[in-house]
């Protein structure tokens, strides 16, 4: 029997509220996680649940919030399956346990594809590697934040759990008053009885400990009153009046702050280290030379008593770097690499419908065009950081983690002791994106910590090193073919891109449990080329896997980001080609994708698309499906002194159930203006092994001023939540890159748009 096991035994025994195992889903009924268990008066009733004195609920809240809004989200739905107001909901980290975890942000949403059936029925392929990175995650406990999965992943369990909960506290209250349980109301959290009883939850959540009610079942949806409303951001008060807390506001009793230097040479190692004058320096401790690992690059810290005097100090160090053994990377030659495995190789097939072939030996004609997008960094407001302290054998951290549990063993394996030794602190993230699904921030604090002589220690990172030392977004190229017949129909469509994959690469550097690389089809390279909507007979794609030697991760929406660019400018090309209305090409190709066509058009008519424009503006539209939601876009844009100006971008989704519609739109606008940084903007150059770009003059982004306006519009469903946080990333590049040819007749390929 697991330790905590046998701690919610004894709890029951002495009449701690412990209920619900039996009919939770799995991730709910395997126990109640550490950080659940009944402290100061409260009560825990699952491993989500827990009730305090005065009836307020505590949400055991299991993702990290970076800005996205899963905090309100997931207290919604916990509030109103208790019937508590918004307000009575509090939330306590959660942490690495494995009952919370997820693997929807390896294997997806699984997407309609008009070709498969609705079920969500895959090519062989898609579906064997969806399986085994599946299946892996499952057994590693993965819990992390990302792939827009949290509220479709909580969707049913956080629900579940609190709906047992308010099953067990009525039944508890009807034993007490010895009255039938249909004749108590539930109101604010007061529960209620026409005798004129009354009691909030708290004053039975004891007594509910023997209870385990049965046939226990989540609301009608046509008895919500939160779910689907606008409800405020639960966040914000903490974010406006300074309480909250982000990983680099972590303050400890006798912190030490420590700067981080490391190689400018992409893969390179420290061969010599003077650190002399700097350590002669008021307020400077220590130099300590970190080793690659986990990802992270070598290089030293210097530990000082200020970030002032460790920064100071850092720049009195003198240090030698060695290039790899492999050579410099540059990306002018990836470029070229790239092209030509294109060109002689070909991949890995992730989808193949009819035969592509024999529709291209009868065509009458084709059009092809390459595509190819660059190396992106994520570069968050708050650069990477962590606090750390080792003393008496037991590692403590506070970090910004997207993946705790990772964190947890990278942590543990950098210190060299057992993971139940390491105890995880998840701060609030000044953005993500991706980037803290990485573990080198962690790794390099716990070794600087170790160092320390018991002191905690703040690793604090420049943004120069910040954005020189990233998981970038990678480099692909792709190759579109269509042939066409005699009345301008697409007979075929064939698809093959190149570049790294990403998944295989962040599995082999954050999970220690795999003892070794890592190597597999990655569905997220060909995600968003594979299953397009498109009605077309005859469809093959594949990938070409590389290894250029630059390190690559997650980034916002990942291979959508630049896959939607390369079919959805494709699909305009096309419907040019044809001297087709782009919208008119589009509606014609998804007569048997029903929601896609809805959001399609809900997103032109209000845009008013094919109305007068003001002079020199220029309509471009663009449909993509991401984490299970469907977004169309269209962007009004015109030419302002030689460079493209955004002045309007109308968004339409389908996302299933809305849990809270300011949120969704929230997330679309964020999302518009990350990608038009990227596609106006974005790129990371290397040359000679050093990343060129090194702060944001040089790595730029959307003003104030530029920004556009940006509209939302849902589609009301009825199916479970899928994603938001990133589903509206991809369309924008396409959108605006296709209206850029409206106005200039040139069209694009590359990213980014002003390169």
């Amino acid at each position: 029997m697991k330790r905590r096991h046998l701690l919610l035994g004894s709890l029951a025994a002495t009449g701690a509220l412990v209920v619900g195992w039996g009919v939770l889903p799995a991730r709910s009924r395997l126990g109640s996680p550490d950080n659940m268990l009944p402290t100061e008066g409260d009560i825990a009733l699952n491993g989500w649940i827990k009730v305090m004195p005065d009836g307020k609920i505590v949400l055991a809240m299991h993702r990290s919030e970076m800005g996205q809004g899963v905090h309100t989200a997931l207290s919604m739905l916990a509030a109103e399956e208790l019937d508590v107001p918004l307000s009575h909901i509090r939330l306590e980290q959660a942490g690495h346990d494995s009952i919370y975890g997820n693997v929807a942000m390896f294997v997806g949403s699984l997407p309609f594809h008009p070709s498969l059936s609705e079920d969500g029925n895959k090519p062989a392929t898609v579906r064997t590697g969806e399986w085994m990175v599946g299946k892996l995650a499952r057994e590693l406990g993965i819990n992390v934040t990302g792939g827009s999965s949290t509220v479709a992943d909580a969707w049913q369990p956080v629900r579940e759990a609190a709906a047992t909960a308010r099953a067990s506290l009525l039944s508890a209250a009807a034993t007490q008053w010895q009255v039938p349980v249909t004749e108590l109301q539930v109101t604010a959290g007061l529960i209620s009885h026409s005798s004129g009883k009354k009691g909030h939850y708290g004053e039975f959540a004891k007594s509910a400990s023997s209870i385990t009610p049965p046939n226990v079942a989540t609301k009608d949806p046509k008895n919500y009153k939160l779910i689907g409303q606008g409800a405020q951001r639960v966040d914000i008060p903490q974010k406006t009046n300074g309480s909250a807390v982000f990983g680099i506001d972590v303050r400890q009793p006798g912190l030490l702050y420590a700067a981080v230097v490391q190689s400018p040479l992409m893969g390179g190692s420290l061969s010599q280290l003077d650190a002399k004058a700097a350590l002669a320096l008021n307020g400077v401790l220590k130099c300590i030379e970190l080793d690659s690992m986990s990802g992270s690059a070598a290089g030293f810290a210097v530990v000082g008593k200020t970030t002032w005097h460790a920064k100071q100090a850092a720049l009195a160090v003198t240090a030698k770097w060695t290039q790899p053994q492999q050579g410099v990377v540059d990306t002018a030659r990836i470029a070229k690499e790239l092209q030509a495995k294109l060109d002689s190789e070909s991949g890995f097939t992730f989808y193949d419908l009819g035969d592509v072939a024999k529709a291209e030996s009868s065509a009458k004609r084709s059009l092809e065009a390459t595509y190819s997008a660059p190396y992106l960094a994520h570069a968050t407001m708050e650069p990477m950081n962590c606090t750390a302290q080792f003393k008496n054998g037991l590692l403590e951290v506070w970090a910004p983690t997207q993946s705790p549990g990772q964190a947890r063993a990278a942590a543990a394996k950098a210190a060299g002791i057992d993971a139940d030794k390491v105890k995880i602190h998840v701060t609030l993230l000044g953005g993500g994106f991706g980037r803290r699904l990485e573990v080198d921030f962690i790794t390099q604090a716990t070794k600087v910590a170790m160092a320390c002589d018991g002191a905690p220690v703040q690793v604090i990172w420049s943004r120069e090193e910040d954005m020189a030392h990233d998981f970038y977004r990678p480099m692909h190229v792709a190759q579109l073919k269509a042939s066409l017949n005699a009345q301008d129909q697409v007979q075929s469509l064939r698809i093959k891109s190149a570049g790294d994959t990403i998944t295989p690469r962040w599995m082999a550097r954050t999970l220690p449990a795999l003892a070794g690389p890592v190597d597999m089809p990655d569905k997220t390279a060909s995600e968003g080329l594979f299953d397009l909507p498109y009605g077309f007979a005859n469809q093959h794609m594949s990938h070409v896997a590389t290894h250029m030697g630059v390190p690559v991760g997650f980034w916002r929406s990942v291979g959508h980001s630049h896959n939607a660019f390369f079919s959805e400018s494709f699909i305009d090309e096309l419907a040019h080609e044809t001297k087709t209305d782009p919208l008119d090409y589009r509606e014609a190709l998804l007569t048997q994708a029903p929601r896609y066509l809805a959001v399609l058009q809900l997103a032109a008519q209000k845009a008013g698309w094919g109305s007068a424009l003001s002079k020199g503006h220029a309509h471009g539209i663009a449909l993509h499906e991401s984490f299970g939601s469907i977004v169309a876009q269209v962007a009004e844009v015109s030419m302002r002194d030689g460079q493209p100006h955004v002045h309007r971008v109308v968004c339409a989704i389908d996302c299933g159930t809305v849990v809270n519609p300011s949120i969704v739109a929230q997330q679309m606008e964020s999302a518009v203006v990350f990608a038009l940084s990227a596609a106006l903007f974005g790129k990371i150059d290397i040359q000679d092994g050093v990343v060129q770009q090194t702060n944001f003059p040089s790595y730029r982004m959307v003003q104030m001023a530029q920004a556009p306006k940006v509209e939302t519009w849902i589609v009301p469903s009825t199916r479970p939540p899928a994603g938001v946080g990133e589903p509206a990333v991809p369309p924008l590049a396409p959108a605006v890159s296709n209206a850029l040819f409206v106005l200039t007749g040139q069209r694009k390929r590359a990213l980014p748009l002003l390169a």
